[in-house]
């Protein structure tokens, strides 16, 4: 298989430049990004795409779908707060302040929970979206927590942690660790995709390893690559796993019996996240450069 531009790139309107988090509301056929120079929510067309807006909120990292409204929670970074965005009004709806940086976040539709990390730091921030009020605090081991997952059968909180080369089991009830999972083979954690289908959990290092578990904590393979990465973003209708960093995009395949990696492109020097839209199979990643802020969308071609 090949991976190749399904569309050319599309210009964002450039505030102050730079990203983060990508995330595909692939129901509503809306892809966001966290447009971190711009303090800005960016909403763009998964059909056609098009750049819709942008919605002011603050230095925004994290990035979550709310399934059901259609609303998007933003992790606003220093500016220590969390936001929840009407993509359809472009207005922020509500928001809370934390005690702390935030990075990447992962919501819980089924129990309302927004779960947040504290970049650089020991925490994870929970709030409540019913209330937008916090709720609690998870203290983590080591520091770094880099991405995070959700089971949404067993409502866990899978948690890479990047000093200690490792992930970390969350129990919902007690929100607190309640398995720590070793990662020798790894170095500096980064991205974390859950498959529920195949019961498997993917995490990565910067030293050019991709390692599968099960739920449980037993790994069950590894596969090299050239590179590092910063974010995947899983197409579970295809078990197709996209990961961006370095520039560049590399997709895996889970046949349930192995990953192989089925196709790789170098797209422009910024690159280092990637939402996957499961409707359509493709691919979003956003960069900043100085010919300026772009959105693209790929695809695997036989």
């Amino acid at each position: 298989m090949a991976l190749v531009a399904a569309a050319p790139p599309q210009p964002v309107p450039i505030i102050y430049s730079g990203f983060d988090y990508v995330a595909v509301d692939a129901e509503r056929r809306r892809v966001y990004a966290a447009h971190t120079g711009g303090r800005a929510l960016l909403v763009v067309d998964a059909d056609t795409g098009a750049v819709l807006g942008q919605v002011r909120v603050g230095l925004v990292a994290g990035v979550a779908v709310d399934p059901a409204t259609g609303h998007v929670y933003t992790g606003n970074s220093l500016y220590r707060s969390i936001s929840e965005v009407d993509p359809a009004t472009m207005k922020v709806v509500r928001s809370v302040d934390v005690d702390g940086i935030i990075d990447a976040v992962a919501y819980d539709s089924s129990l309302h929970r927004l779960y947040a990390d504290e970049a650089d730091g020991t925490r994870i921030f929970v709030i409540d979206t019913q209330t937008m009020k916090q709720t609690a605090t998870v203290p983590l081991p080591g520091q770094k927590p880099e991405f995070l997952a959700i089971d949404p059968a067993t409502h866990k909180v899978y948690q890479n942690i990047d000093t200690l080369n490792e992930f970390v089991v969350i129990d919902p009830q007690t929100l607190s660790v309640s398995q720590t999972i070793s990662t020798p083979e790894l170095e500096h954690n980064h991205p974390l995709q859950i498959d529920v289908q195949l019961g498997h959990v993917y995490v990565a290092g910067v030293n050019g390893v991709l390692s599968v578990y099960d739920l449980g904590g037993k790994r069950l393979s590894s596969v090299n690559f050239d590179g590092a990465f910063d974010q995947c973003s899983l197409d579970a209708k295809r078990h197709n796993l996209a990961c961006a960093g370095g520039g560049g995009l590399k997709v895996f395949h889970d046949s349930g019996n192995g990953v192989t990696l089925v196709g790789t492109v170098q797209i422009a020097r910024g690159v280092h996240t990637v939402g996957a839209d499961p409707q359509t199979g493709r691919f979003w990643v956003v960069w900043a450069s100085p010919e300026g802020d772009f959105v693209q969308s790929f695809k695997l071609e036989e």
